[in-house]
């Protein structure tokens, strides 16, 4: 399996290429005034708008790094009632992918509830890298903000 890998913090992170529609620099994401912390804005994808998430923010409590290497990262979020939405993910240093079997993630051995999105881990001669599970990654409150009866077209 192919994985992008990016930073939250000074930790890094991978996600499964498969949920990855595309990977787009940080430009043109529209502020919404009143919107949760978490929530960096509005950005704009071949016709449609999508909300974008800022992982730094929901995972530390403080803005990812304004860097070039900062981008945004399009995924589909699953949503059993009304089909897939298209959600934008604010990642430091989203610019590498690693290669790897499902096998080679092992069990973290801690388990957050506020923090469910956080899947196994594998490593490599940097360290350990910990996988984000995108069905998990919004509290239901931010869920139902972002998608108020919106389906992603198919």
């Amino acid at each position: 399996m192919l994985f992008l890998l990016f930073q939250i913090g000074t930790e890094r992170y991978a996600l499964d290429a498969g949920q990855v529609v595309a990977v787009l620099p940080r430009l043109g994401v529209k502020e919404i005034p009143h919107a949760p912390p978490a929530v960096a804005g509005l950005c704009h994808y071949r016709g449609s708008p999508a909300p974008v998430i800022d992982l730094g923010q929901l995972a530390l409590g403080r803005p990812s790094a304004n860097r070039l290497s900062t981008r945004i990262v399009l995924v589909h979020f699953p949503d059993p009632n009304h089909g897939p939405h298209l959600l934008g993910l604010l990642a430091e240093r989203a610019t590498e992918t690693l290669r790897r079997d499902e096998g080679d993630f092992v069990p973290a051995g801690v388990s957050i509830d506020a923090a469910s999105y956080l899947g196994p881990v594998t490593a490599d001669a940097r360290g350990l890298i910990q996988r984000i599970e995108v069905q998990h990654l919004l509290p239901p409150t931010l869920q139902a903000l972002l998608f108020q009866n919106e389906a992603m077209p198919a």
